[in-house]
C-alpha cells in the first residue's frame, strides 16, 4: 500500500513528504512509547503514534522509517516538522483514534510488522 492510499484511507493531511506518497509500505507499527518502536518494530515502514516530540521522528530515522502517521489530531510543531524534513520522513495526521486507524488500515489489506 503506499503512503497515498494510507492517506486517503484515514482521510489524513499531509504535514510534510508528499513528494514520497507513491512509496509502498509493506507494514505498520502503532505505539506510542518509543521503547516499543525500537524493540518490536523490525521491518516496519509506517509509523502510527499519537506520542507528539521530536523523540519519535529520531526514533524513525534510526529505523529507517519512511512515514509517520499522527493520530487523534495530535499536530507536530515546526521543528519536529523541519526535523522530518532534514532526514526525508513523510508526516501525516490524522483525527481518528489509533485503534480505528489500525482498523481501517488491515481492513483494506496493510499489516503489522511484528
Amino acid at each position: 500500500m503506499t503512503i497515498r492510499e494510507m492517506q486517503k484511507i484515514l482521510d489524513a493531511q499531509f504535514l510534510y513528504g508528499e513528494e514520497l506518497e507513491d512509496v509502498d509500505a509493506e507494514f505498520v507499527f502503532s505505539a506510542d512509547m518509543m521503547s516499543d518502536v525500537l524493540a518490536y518494530c523490525g521491518k516496519c515502514s509506517v509509523l502510527m503514534t499519537g506520542l507528539c516530540n521530536p523523540q519519535v521522528v529520531r526514533t524513525a530515522e534510526m529505523l529507517d522509517i519512511v512515514c509517520i502517521i499522527f493520530v487523534r489530531g495530535k499536530m507536530p510543531d515546526e521543528h519536529m516538522l523541519a526535523l522530518a524534513m532534514e532526514k526525508g520522513i513523510a508526516i501525516l495526521a490524522t483525527e481518528h483514534y489509533m485503534f480505528t486507524a489500525c482498523g481501517l488500515l488491515y481492513e483494506h489489506g496493510l499489516r503489522g510488522g511484528a
